[in-house]
């Protein structure tokens, strides 16, 4: 599945687009605690597409290895 979800981000980083189901996500309020009518007992979790996930990670890797060889972190 690699190959796939790599071919996947070259054409996607070449072509300068971003499929429009990566642009989505849902909302989901997720219970704390404590009384469930007050609003703050709730926290946000925002679902994404799994290779928007993973095409943010393959990214965040790549830059963090570009700034701590360039001396920036």
């Amino acid at each position: 599945m690699t190959p796939y979800l790599a071919r996947l981000l070259d054409i996607t980083m070449n072509n300068n687009a971003v499929s429009g189901d990566w642009k989505k996500a849902i909302e989901v309020p997720i219970y704390k605690g404590g009384d469930r009518s007050v609003v703050g007992k709730y926290r946000p979790v925002i679902l994404t597409s799994v290779v928007c996930k993973q095409t943010e990670h393959v990214l965040a890797g790549y830059l963090k290895e570009v700034l701590e060889k360039s001396g920036w972190l």
